[in-house]
């Protein structure tokens, strides 16, 4: 500094001190001030009337000369001197009292961590935050939060501001409910939401809504079923549901992905009908029977009592993603189930004229179903089956029924009676043999029977005895 300017301070300093005589300021009261030049380090700030007084620079900031602000006398011997920063603090400190007194959050960097949790300075006051307090539940990484700000709210405060504790899980739990309460007015049954899968888990899926979490049940997540959730969506993913019922008092919400998707039963029902044809993929083998995929995305059962006769569920043509054909055996769009056969399926009951068309007598032709120790079921026509007693199927004594009827097999057999109402229809193997043996029988005797002498006529005769005198007389 040259000796020119230090005389200038000299003099500005000299001229303070004149002015000072005339008030009665006391250090530690909080004035209002306008800042009305700045000279090397100090700024002069005329505090009232006229009275000016000296502040630092460094505090002035972005404050130019003109500005408005508040300062706290520090010294007014032998000259008034005033801290802006003070004021500051001061106003912080006020509000920090305030902010406790009203539950409002204050910010706070986390700056070091103890052995039971972390200090937190607050307008330039030291707090303490226990480690339980940083996070809702116990913190994984306890150096994660070093250097951050956070926002905390102030659970204990002494009167002058030297001790204090602070909380960031009771910020965090109430924008916590606060974010659930904006969440449920707009949870209500059909509304469309979006949401983020939050837990995937073998009966369903959780999703949250902004600060509720709804399931997703299993059966909910697809028209395709069974599915297993992580072919359907993944963790942290976005999608767009449907609540299908909320209980607000007991905090459950039931969603739905397939409610927003195309119902591939619409097109079942247009393109189906019991007796109807179908092709599809094996796509899953049980022990009753297997699941096929129809083009529609929907899967038929083909129950193992529907295949060919004698076919296994073995058999090789019924592998997993071999292609099979069959008929549409029962339809029941409501319960979303499909029932496939691979033989011919009746599409009115056979039953009904049944005795008509299969009186006692007649004679017959089935395909052999199965087989069972008390005889043996043949079908007749789609949907009806009748029953061969052992006792009428003409098998010597001592062997076995399967020894002589294989499934697939035709076989010929009398109606023994027929009971349309019990839907009973009884077969003789042995009858019709015997009706048989007769036929061939008569049609024996018929062959054995003298032919008749062939009768000639008067011209005939004639010829006969010229052509005999003519041999005569050669």
């Amino acid at each position: 500094m040259t000796q020119e300017h230090q005389q200038q301070q000299a003099s500005f300093v000299e001229a303070l001190a004149e002015s000072f005589a005339s008030e009665q300021l006391q250090e530690g009261q909080l004035v209002s001030g306008t800042i009305v030049a700045v000279s090397g380090d100090v700024a002069l700030v005329a505090v009232g009337g006229k009275t000016e007084a000296i502040m630092d620079r460094a505090e002035l900031g972005e404050l130019r000369p003109g500005d408005n602000l508040e300062a706290v006398v520090v010294a007014v011997s032998p000259e008034l001197r005033v801290s802006h920063r003070l004021a500051i603090e001061r106003r912080e400190r006020e509000a920090l009292k305030g902010a406790f007194a009203n539950r409002i959050p204050v910010q706070g960097k986390v700056t070091g961590r103890n052995k039971g949790g972390y200090d937190v300075s607050i307008a330039g006051l030291r707090a303490f935050c226990p480690y339980s307090q940083i996070e809702l539940g116990y913190p994984k990484n306890v150096d994660a939060y070093l250097g951050k700000t956070f926002a905390f709210l102030i659970t204990e405060l002494s009167e002058d501001l030297s001790s204090m504790v602070v909380s960031r899980a009771a910020v965090l739990l109430e924008e916590k409910e606060e974010a659930k309460r904006k969440a449920w007015e707009k949870i209500q049954a059909g509304a469309e939401l979006e949401g983020t899968v939050k837990r995937i888990r073998e009966f369903g899926v959780f999703v949250d809504l902004g600060g509720v979490d709804g399931l997703i049940h299993l059966s909910e997540l697809s028209h395709k079923q069974p599915v297993r959730p992580t072919e359907i969506v993944k963790v942290g993913q976005r999608i767009r549901v449907k609540v299908l019922d909320a209980d607000r008092e007991k905090e459950r919400v039931a969603l739905s992905l397939k409610a927003l998707q195309p119902n591939p039963w619409e097109a079942v029902t247009k393109n189906y009908q019991v007796g109807s044809e179908f092709s599809g993929t094996v796509v899953r083998k049980t022990e009753f029977g297997l699941f096929v995929e129809l083009p529609e995305g929907v899967d038929g059962l083909l129950h193992v009592s529907q295949l060919l006769p004698g076919m296994k569920l073995d058999d090789p043509a019924l592998e997993v993603g071999n292609q099979v054909r069959g008929f549409v055996r029962e339809l029941d769009v409501e319960r979303q189930r499909i029932g496939l056969s691979l033989r011919p399926v009746a599409t009115s009951d056979p039953w009904v004229d049944a005795g008509e068309r299969y009186p006692e007598g007649t004679l017959v032709e089935g395909t052999v179903e199965r087989v069972a120790p008390f005889g043996v079921f043949v079908e007749l026509e789609p949907g009806l089956e009748a029953l061969i007693p052992a006792s009428e199927s003409d098998v010597p004594k001592g062997q076995s029924l399967e020894q002589h009827f294989t499934p697939g097999s035709r076989v010929a057999a009398v109606v023994l009676s027929v009971a349309p109402q019990q839907r009973r229809l009884s077969l003789s193997v042995k009858k019709a043999k015997e009706k048989k043996a007769a036929k061939e029988f008569r049609r024996w005797v018929e062959e054995q029977k003298p032919k008749a002498e062939p009768q000639i006529t008067a011209f005939g005769m004639a010829l006969l005895k010229a052509l005999q005198e003519k041999q005569a007389r050669h």
